[in-house]
């Protein structure tokens, strides 16, 4: 039985992972069928909260070997590759129900969604959901085909990117090992020592965005007071588990792995920027000398086969700036960015 969930966190707390190791918990009776699947979703929608990842896990009763996956407050967890028996569906809907009304910070702008069924919506959902804006009554129309059932709180927008986690078969993929605090710590600062962050980046090529090495500056825990201790992601689920139990930390009180689409590029579209809240994968020539304009951005100018397109390099992504600003005119370039609205700005 899938159960996929999305939109339950805020710009303030939360995390919609954490819910996926509490639905594990709470549906203990049932085996993981699978990797827990950690699905990121188009990177340039309006509306999304920060990494727009939705969450999709299969319930069942396994068969054959199996692997551990994580840890939930001491007690292991294990994926199991085959199925012998469909988890129950009605005891599915009522715990997930439960756990996502529980969890999601609705009042801090949340719009829940939750979806379970027994078989997947089309693939294209969820190609469409990765590269472009899709209707909720799109989405419906497709779950009612499949026979899904579904759940929405305050206008219930993570339905669709909760069917479009579900729709996943991955082209290519990832993983990322989760790692998640005690809840009497969460909102107090993290303790994670930097340069073991370094040391695992180094010693673990196959793991990546770890860490900056020329601010000095870990990028694998967050800024927010949710319950997330760090997540390192990587290309193989064995190295991966070594980097992640090298690092020095305050102990976790729950770690999961998630197979994922991250670092896959399944988001971008190859061809000329048309429609906005998308992201391109483009090739183009400079034709204007780049310069600052107030608030530290760099803005130059660039002509494609469709004609010239302003590329904009904002304050935060820092000394890349100082590359885009030896730019001129008449370089080749192969440019990925989201086409923004307005101003038109890639």
């Amino acid at each position: 039985m899938f159960v996929a969930f999305d939109d339950t966190d805020s710009l303030e707390s939360m995390c919609t992972t954490f819910l996926a190791t509490e639905m594990i918990k709470a549906l203990g009776v049932y085996d993981l069928i699978g990797l827990p699947r950690l699905v990121r979703l188009n990177p340039a929608v309006p509306w999304k909260t920060r990494g727009n990842g939705a969450l999709c896990l299969r319930f069942g009763v396994g068969r054959g070997e199996c692997d551990m996956v994580g840890v939930l407050d001491g007690s292991p967890v294990y994926s199991y590759k085959r199925m012998y028996e469909e988890a129950d569906r009605d005891l599915v809907l009522d715990v997930a129900e439960r756990i996502v009304a529980k969890w999601s910070r609705t009042t801090e702008g949340a719009s829940p969604g939750l979806v379970v069924s027994e078989r997947k919506p089309a693939q294209s959902l969820y190609w469409s959901a990765v590269r472009s804006i899709v209707r909720k009554e799109d989405t419906l129309r497709e779950l009612q085909r499949i026979g899904a059932d579904m759940v929405g709180w305050e206008g219930g927008r993570g339905i669709i990117g909760a069917s479009a986690a579900m729709a996943w078969k991955p082209r290519d993929s990832t993983y990322e090992i989760i790692t998640y605090r005690e809840k009497e710590r969460w909102g107090t600062p993290r303790y994670l020592d930097d340069l073991s962050v370094k040391e695992m980046d180094l010693r673990y090529p196959s793991t990546f965005n770890n860490f900056d090495h020329h601010t000095g500056r870990r990028a694998i825990s967050p800024h927010t007071p949710c319950p997330v201790l760090f997540g390192v992601r990587g290309d193989d689920p064995k190295e991966l588990m070594s980097a992640v139990f090298s690092l020095r930390s305050e102990t976790p009180a729950r770690w999961i792995m998630f197979l994922s689409n991250q670092g896959t590029d399944d988001h971008l579209i190859r061809g000329e920027p048309s429609l906005p809240d998308r992201s391109y994968d483009v090739l183009a020539t400079v034709s204007e000398a780049p310069r600052t304009v107030t608030g530290g951005h760099v803005i130059f100018q660039v002509t494609t086969s469709k004609g010239n397109l302003d590329c904009a390099a904002y304050e935060p992504t820092k000394e890349f700036r100082d590359i885009v600003r030896e730019l001129r005119p008449g370089d080749r370039l192969r440019l990925f960015g989201e086409l923004r609205a307005e101003p038109r700005t890639l």
